[in-house]
């Protein structure tokens, strides 16, 4: 679902980023206030989890692969908007030092996965569990729901702006200049694999964290109950050491991501442009698209957006690294590094511009 660079036209990438723009705007002034104490740990913790979970591929049907997003399980956890921004910040790790999804298209991923993925899992969530206990197991249904439904809705606004491309971009001749598919083939190549069984890993992965949160610490799902707390009693039950089985969790997943490289394949709509020369990989794309052959070349502008940004760790694959295993590993243990020192900054930020703000009043106050 890491729509790559090129697959999208920059008319379409631009009207994204505009798009998500007013929806990180947001979450940054609902989050801000939050920064300053100990939410930073939440965020960090969730949006390195959503980096972790993506890195394990399942094979979906048609011989493309996909994976969980962890977007339920943040929106249930930190609320709406601290879900876009911790989702957000993970799709920027990957995008710019993994190259997993495309720079021009880091506002379309965000709006899918981070946006609409964190509104609709927030929804449905709520919907499902309106007045039950945090302890109820009809808050477990509706996390896994939640999630189910969150990745489907994901998935589907991708198939849109995969689908649309053909149709309103074309050469001089006709032929696609983005991705290739229309909407008719795009659609159910990219639905078909999530309702079967990407969004049964999401379903799985929000209902089970649900489920130990309840057993091992319910104050973290008191935040989008409906008898929640207020803001200040959760952040009194936030901080590093509270987190800390979170923590050894998601370490645990570190060391198994090497699991999500014994699938083979690549997710629909993920082929590089050097893909649509090989007779082999021809097929694959061929067999997932509902035996529809790709172009003989690539889309000219597929090929020329695709090399706009040059990852420096390509595939989760360090260079000098000659285990791919340990490779995957320590990009796992990297990316979370990145994701942890972000938002430490974005917190020492909003501790100084809060503090700068405390010493700037009086004097405006005595002005005045």
């Amino acid at each position: 679902m890491h729509i790559p660079d090129g697959y999208l036209s920059p008319i379409t990438c631009a009207v994204l980023y505009a798009a998500s723009a007013p929806f990180w705007w947001f979450a940054l002034r609902r989050v801000k206030r939050l920064l300053n104490t100990k939410l930073v740990p939440l965020l960090s913790v969730f949006a390195a989890f959503s980096f972790v979970i993506m890195m394990f591929n399942i094979p979906l049907p048609g011989g493309t692969t996909g994976h969980a997003v962890g977007v339920g399980i943040a929106a249930i956890v930190l609320g709406t908007w601290g879900s876009m921004l911790a989702i957000s910040v993970a799709l920027l790790i990957q995008a710019l030092f993994f190259g997993d999804g495309g720079i021009t298209a880091f506002g379309a991923n965000c709006f899918n996965m981070a946006i609409v993925g964190s509104l609709v899992a927030s929804a449905v969530y709520r919907t499902v569990a309106n007045r039950a206990a945090i302890t109820s197991t009809r808050r477990v249904v509706a996390a896994a729901l939640a999630g189910y439904a969150a990745i489907n809705a994901a998935a589907f606004c991708a198939s849109i702006e995969f689908g649309i491309q053909p149709l309103l971009f074309q050469d001089a001749s006709g032929a696609p200049l983005y991705a290739p598919y229309p909407l008719s083939i795009a659609i159910p190549a990219m639905m078909i694999g999530h309702i079967t069984v990407a969004g049964l890993a999401e379903l799985i992965t929000a209902g089970g964290v649900v489920a130990y949160l309840q057993r091992s610490d319910p104050s973290l799902l008191r935040f989008t109950a409906p008898d929640a707390p207020d803001e200040n009693e959760l952040v009194e039950k936030g901080g590093w050491r509270s987190t800390r089985p979170l923590w050894i969790g998601l370490a645990a997943l570190m060391i198994l991501t090497p699991l999500g490289l014994l699938t083979a394949g690549t997710a629909w709509g993920e082929w590089s442009a050097e893909d649509f020369a090989d007779s082999k990989t021809r097929e694959e794309i061929a067999a997932a698209s509902l035996n529809q052959a790709p172009p003989e070349a690539p889309p000219a502008g597929l090929e020329r957006l695709s090399s706009v940004w040059t990852a420096p760790i390509p595939d989760y694959a360090p260079p000098f690294l000659q285990s791919e295993q340990f490779g995957y590993i320590m990009s796992a243990i990297f990316g979370t590094g990145l994701i942890i020192a972000f938002f430490l900054l974005c917190g020492w930020i909003a501790r100084r511009f809060s503090r700068d703000n405390r010493e700037v009043s009086p004097t405006v106050s005595g002005n005045e």
